[in-house]
């Protein structure tokens, strides 16, 4: 995938001062507003009275580090395995790439899908979102070339709550109806999360270039809210994206 450099200010001190106003308004945004999401109960249950599964589930990725999943993940994918249990829908997006660490995110939460139990035929990946818009963005177009037209995003309830504005827009630029599908935290507390072993070495790409070195803060925080995303233009996924 290209990658995308961000023009310098005219000078290093208003560079500052930008990173330092955008900084300050996103730390207010998300204190304000990414508190876990109101009564996750009432999202399960508009897809569970469903009279038919949803096509497919987008779990957004995580950093990969130290050999093994971080909480974050190991919620989402026994999230994304409850789901898959329960019949509540027909297949799972994994979606990220290797951003931070030489681990693609989606090929690693592949690796564990596969250990918990869901088919590898049902599993479909996006290795190209670099941030959680992009997530749900990307998804979105690796299920319209798989026939799969019914989709929600499952995730923390922290991470739905910061997304709930995006998939809104989403809904309404591109006139779908991408549900929400957060975690039900008491519930998960309930379930003993096992832990899985899987030969991450699987995972690595070979092309990784850390996100740090290509993109700046103040850039990678516009592309976390979704600034960098061309609605006008379909984006062209990488071949064998999908499983």
């Amino acid at each position: 995938m290209t990658k995308v450099f961000l023009t310098k200010a005219n000078t290093k001190k208003q560079a500052s001062f930008q990173a330092l106003f955008y900084i300050a308004c996103f730390g207010s945004f998300m204190l304000l507003d990414s508190c876990k999401i109101h009564r996750p109960e009432k999202f399960y249950e508009k897809v569970e009275n469903q009279t038919e599964p949803i096509d497919a589930i987008i779990v957004p990725g995580v950093p990969f580090r130290d050999s093994s999943w971080s909480n974050v993940m190991k919620l989402r994918m026994h999230w994304a395995k409850h789901l898959w249990d329960r019949g509540m829908t027909k297949n799972v997006i994994l979606s990220g790439g290797a951003i931070y660490t030489p681990y693609s995110e989606c090929k690693i939460m592949r690796l564990y899908a596969i250990q918990m139990g869901i088919p590898s035929e049902q599993i479909f990946i996006d290795t190209l979102a670099q941030h959680s818009t992009e997530n749900v963005y990307y998804s979105y177009y690796v299920a319209q070339d798989n026939g799969l037209d019914r989709i929600a995003v499952a995730s923390d309830p922290y991470q739905t709550k910061a997304l709930k504005p995006f998939v809104r827009k989403l809904n309404r630029k591109l006139n779908t109806d991408v549900l929400l599908l957060p975690a039900i935290l008491d519930s998960m507390r309930a379930t003993p999360m096992t832990d899985y072993k899987i030969d991450y070495q699987q995972a690595v790409d070979s092309n990784f270039i850390n996100i740090t070195e290509t993109q700046s803060l103040v850039y990678r925080l516009f592309g976390t809210m979704g600034m960098h995303i061309d609605w006008k233009t379909r984006p062209q996924m990488e071949s064998g994206n999908n499983r």
